[in-house]
């Protein structure tokens, strides 16, 4: 296979520019669907773990047509209520030394460096709003006394 062929064939679709631009630069070009067309589409979601679920609803709630489907016998079934260790996010706490450079260091190399390191970094960049769009919508984290999300940090 030529290098042509093989670069069109692995395109992964990132955008160019620098690593911590390449996403806002993209959002800020993409087409937007009008509105009286939002109805015409049916997004099929495959997946009601919190990424799927929340994407849904997401969705729905700007007006698409939603289906969502799971192979388990009931969506709330679904892996991430086994997720005992929780999510990663860079919520940016004092004396922690938490960043959206430290999370994506720390998933680039948990991932053997294999991964796509823009879009890595893009989701280090937006953890702590998918955190708080998750409680908004109703997913029951582990919280302190007071209400507060119940945090702890990881790793050495």
């Amino acid at each position: 296979m030529s290098t042509a062929a093989a670069q069109q064939t692995l395109d992964s679709r990132i955008p160019d520019g620098p690593i911590d631009q390449k996403w806002t630069q993209c959002k800020n070009e993409m087409k937007l669907v009008a509105p009286n067309n939002k109805r015409k589409f049916d997004i099929i979601v495959v997946g009601t773990g919190l990424a799927g679920a929340s994407a849904a609803a997401s969705l729905a709630e700007l007006g698409y047509n939603v289906k969502a489907f799971c192979y388990q016998d009931s969506p709330r079934r679904a892996h991430s209520i086994a997720a005992q260790g929780g999510i990663n996010a860079a919520k940016n706490y004092p004396n922690d030394g938490d960043s959206v450079y430290r999370l994506f260091y720390d998933t680039v190399k948990g991932g053997d460096f294999r991964a796509r390191e823009a879009n890595v970094y893009r989701l280090a960049e937006v953890s702590n709003n998918i955190i708080d769009q998750c409680a908004a919508q109703g997913v029951p984290f582990a919280r302190e006394y007071g209400g507060m999300l119940d945090n702890r940090s990881f790793g050495g």
